[in-house]
C-alpha cells in the first residue's frame, strides 16, 4: 500500500499538480482577471479540477495510514473481523487512488469536454463497412456503460451491410481526455460472415477523435472562407428527408477540412451543427500545430490500411486483442467490442505522460 501511495506521489509531482494549482491561483489575483469572463470561467473550471485532485490525493494518503495503523492494532490483539474488514478497505482505496491518478492525467485544458468521434470503414466494401459498424457499436456500448450521451451526427451505409462513415457526439465527464488517444487505424482480423468460402479476412477502419469546443474557446471563422453544399439525407427519417436538400456539408478552404450533419430534419439545425463541428476541427488543428510531437495524425491523411494500425482486433485463428502502443493485450475481443475497453483507454493515458 505504501509502494501504492508513493506512486501516486511520483506521478502527481510528474504532472505538476501543486504548481498548476499555484499559478492559477496567481492568476486569479491579477487586477484584470474579470476583465475577459469566459477566459475567468474557464481558469475557475480548472482550479476546482486541481483542487479536487489534490484534496483526493491527501485524502487517500490520510485514509492509507489510518488503515495501516488499525491493521497492525488488530493484528497484535489477532481480530481477524477488523483484519478482514481493513484489507476489504485497503482495495477500496487501491481503486480509488488508481482512479485519481488517471484524473491526474486529465487535467489539460481539452480533456474536460465532449468528443465528436469520427469513423471510416477502409478499403475492403463489405467487409471493411461491417467492421465500422462494429466498431461504432463499441463505443457506443462504452459510452452507455458510463452513462454518457450519444448524439449521431451523420452516417453513410453500406451498400451491402455495416456503414462508410459515421459521426458521433459524445457527451459527459472527460470524454475526450479517456477517447483521445482512440485516434488511428483499428485492424481486425476474422473468418468472414460474407465469405461463403469461409475464408480469413483482414479489415481496416479510422477512428478520428476531437474535441467539442465551449463557448470559452473563441474561434473565429471567416464566411468567405466556407463553401456550403445542401444534399438530400441517406439515412432514416421517412419521406421527408428523402426529398429535401435538408443535410449540409461545410468545407473550411484554406485547411481542407469538412465537415456534414444529416441527422436533424431541419437544414438550419444542421448547419448550426456543423459550424459548431468545424469551430472544434479548426481548434484542434491549431493544437496540434503547437503541439508538433502529438503522435496522432489527421486521418484523413493516412492510408487506412497496412502499417498504420494503433490496435488490432484477432478473432481468428486465436483470439487476441493487442495494442500496438502500449503492449496491452487481452484475449477475450468479445467482451472488448461490447465496450470494454478501459484497459486500452487507461494505458494509453500512462504511456502518453510516461
Amino acid at each position: 500500500m505504501r509502494r501504492l501511495i508513493k506512486e501516486s506521489r511520483s506521478i502527481f509531482e510528474k504532472n505538476n499538480t501543486y504548481s498548476k494549482l499555484e499559478k492559477i491561483n496567481l492568476q486569479i489575483l491579477e487586477p484584470n482577471f474579470w476583465k475577459n469572463k469566459n477566459k475567468a470561467e474557464q481558469i475557475l473550471k480548472e482550479k476546482k479540477i486541481f483542487e479536487n485532485l489534490i484534496n483526493s490525493y491527501e485524502s487517500s494518503i490520510k485514509d492509507c495510514k489510518d488503515y495501516i495503523e488499525l491493521y497492525n492494532l488488530a493484528y497484535e490483539e489477532n481480530n481477524k473481523v477488523i483484519i478482514n474488514d481493513t484489507l476489504n478497505n485497503f482495495k477500496k482505496l487501491i481503486n480509488f487512488v488508481k482512479k485519481n491518478e488517471i484524473r491526474c492525467f486529465l487535467s489539460n485544458e481539452t480533456d474536460s469536454l465532449n468528443a465528436y468521434l469520427e469513423i471510416h470503414a477502409g478499403a475492403g466494401g463489405t467487409e471493411s463497412q461491417d467492421w465500422a459498424e462494429m466498431l461504432r457499436r463499441m463505443y457506443m456500448k462504452w459510452s452507455s456503460s458510463k452513462n454518457y450521451k450519444t448524439q449521431l451526427i451523420s452516417e453513410h451505409k453500406g451498400d451491402e451491410a455495416g456503414i462508410k462513415s459515421s459521426i458521433i457526439k459524445i457527451e459527459g465527464e472527460y470524454v475526450f481526455g479517456y477517447l483521445k488517444s482512440e485516434s488511428g487505424i483499428h485492424r481486425l482480423v476474422r473468418i468472414s460472415p460474407f465469405d461463403s468460402g469461409a475464408r480469413r479476412h483482414t479489415s481496416f477502419a479510422s477512428i478520428w477523435v476531437y474535441p467539442v469546443v465551449d463557448e470559452s474557446i473563441n474561434i473565429e471563422i471567416i464566411e468567405k472562407d466556407l463553401r456550403i453544399d445542401t444534399y438530400r439525407s441517406s439515412g432514416a427519417g421517412g419521406q421527408h428527408v428523402n426529398t429535401t436538400d435538408s443535410a449540409v456539408r461545410i468545407t473550411h478552404i484554406p485547411t481542407k477540412i469538412v465537415v456534414q450533419c444529416q441527422n436533424e430534419r431541419s437544414q438550419h439545425k444542421n448547419k448550426e451543427t456543423c459550424m459548431n463541428m468545424l469551430r472544434a476541427r479548426l481548434y484542434e488543428h491549431e493544437l496540434k500545430k503547437k503541439e508538433q510531437e502529438n503522435k496522432n495524425s489527421e486521418i484523413n491523411k493516412t492510408d487506412i490500411g497496412w502499417g498504420h494500425q494503433i490496435r488490432s482486433y484477432v478473432l481468428h485463428p486465436y483470439k487476441l486483442v493487442k495494442d500496438n502502443r502500449t503492449n496491452v493485450e487481452n484475449t477475450s475481443p468479445e467482451k472488448v467490442l461490447d465496450g470494454q475497453i478501459d484497459e486500452f483507454l487507461e494505458s494509453s493515458l500512462f504511456k502518453i505522460y510516461d
